[in-house]
C-alpha cells in the first residue's frame, strides 16, 4: 500500500510539472499580430491586447508594418488579409489554424 502511494505520487508530480513547463509554450504560440477587420491587432496570450502603433519584426527577422505588409529578411513583400496571423517567430497562421501543418509557414515558404 505504502509503494502505491509514493508511485502515485510521483506521476502526479510529473503531470503537474509537465503542465508547468508546457504553459508557457502554449502561450507563446498565441502571440503575434492578427489582421481584423481591416486593422493590426497585437495578440499576447490569445487576446487581443493594442491596435499595433509600429512596424514590429519578428524572431526570424521578418518585419510587420502598420498596413499588414509582410517583409522577409531576404526583402520578399506579401500583403496579409484578413484574418492571417504573424507568431512572434515569424510563422504564418489564418484563422487560428497554420498555414503549412502544425508547423506554420514561414514567410520565405510563402513564394515558393
Amino acid at each position: 500500500m505504502k509503494m502505491y502511494g509514493i508511485v502515485t505520487l510521483a506521476v502526479v508530480g510529473l503531470f503537474l510539472s509537465v503542465s508547468f513547463i508546457a504553459s508557457p509554450v502554449m502561450a507563446a504560440e498565441k502571440d503575434g499580430i492578427i489582421m481584423k477587420d481591416g486593422k493590426m491587432t497585437v495578440m499576447h496570450d490569445g487576446k487581443e491586447v493594442t491596435k499595433m502603433d509600429r512596424a514590429t519584426t519578428m524572431s526570424n527577422g521578418t518585419k510587420v508594418t502598420m498596413n499588414g505588409k509582410i517583409v522577409t529578411k531576404d526583402g520578399k513583400e506579401t500583403q496579409m488579409t484578413e484574418g492571417q496571423m504573424v507568431m512572434m517567430d515569424g510563422k504564418m497562421m489564418e484563422g487560428g489554424m497554420s498555414m503549412k501543418g502544425d508547423k506554420g509557414m514561414k514567410m520565405d515558404e510563402m513564394h515558393k
